[in-house]
């Protein structure tokens, strides 16, 4: 639990994290679609050259990017093996046969890739949560979200509630963390292989995760209320979101490496 990052900002003064947000949350939704329009696999490679790009001159250690990725490791092998054994092919015949499973080439290479796009759609986003602040967040999804106003959508209200469930998710992490160990002072097994047992012993994490959960919603709700919070109605800001010539070079590099993701879809050539 200690070592999840998803939901963290690490503190920086690089390029990356002066970026503007709207840009940023723009560029993950491009780069989203982007990962989805990947053909082969050298389509892989350039994401992962620009991700390991945006990585480093980010300042961000990749070991705290790496580790985005754990909490879906799970998924990622299991999607991937059901992919190897269930695949079907009755055009073809397969390459490997055992007991009653039909193993083809092509299912290796299916569950290979499906495996890195997952990878690589959690590597992405993280570096927007990790290179920008909650507050940032939510003024940037404000101003994306701002057209829903006209049809009187309470815009504000959902974008704070997304961002205040964006920071607390490592708080709530580090508390279920302490809330185990506190269990395991008490003997309580957690490394049964049992999986009925397993689940028994987390009945007495989840209880008192969702006791801490609601007083500490309580506590924010008291804090708003002392500080005369009402909503969006006459707030200023102290920074207001300004477009530069930082955000003029992020969106090059950025149109650069759409264009390469296209040519290598569409194979199309310039010379």
């Amino acid at each position: 639990m200690r070592d999840a990052t998803f939901g963290q900002y690490y503190p920086s003064n690089s390029v990356v994290h002066k970026i503007d947000p709207r840009l940023k949350i723009l560029m993950v939704i491009a780069y989203i679609t982007m990962v989805f329009e990947v053909p082969n696999f050298w389509g892989f490679l350039v994401v992962s050259v620009f991700v390991l790009f945006a990585t480093i001159i980010s300042r961000v250690p990749i070991g705290s990017v790496l580790r985005s990725v754990r909490p879906i490791m799970y998924l990622i092998i299991f999607t991937s093996v059901i992919t190897v054994i269930f695949y079907t092919d009755k055009t073809s015949v397969p390459d490997w046969i055992w007991w009653k499973f039909n193993f083809y080439k092509k299912s290796i290479y299916n569950a290979a890739f499906m495996a890195c796009r997952l990878l690589l759609l959690v590597l992405g986003p993280s570096i927007l949560t990790l290179t920008t602040t909650p507050v940032q967040l939510t003024d940037g999804l404000e101003w994306l979200f701002a057209p829903l106003k006209l049809v009187k959508f309470p815009v504000h209200t959902m974008v704070l509630i997304m961002s205040i469930a964006l920071r607390f998710i490592p708080t709530l992490m580090e508390e279920t963390d302490k809330i185990i160990n506190a269990q395991k002072a008490r003997c309580a097994n957690f490394d049964s292989k049992n999986i009925f047992k397993k689940a028994k012993a987390m009945l007495p994490v989840l209880i008192p995760l969702f006791v801490s959960s609601f007083k500490r919603a309580d506590q924010l709700a008291e804090a708003l209320d002392s500080r005369c919070y009402n909503g969006a109605k006459g707030r200023t800001r102290m920074k207001k979101l300004q477009f530069g010539i930082i955000d003029l070079m992020g969106a090059l590099f950025f149109v650069v490496f759409f264009l390469s993701i296209l040519i290598l879809k569409y194979q199309w050539i310039f010379f």
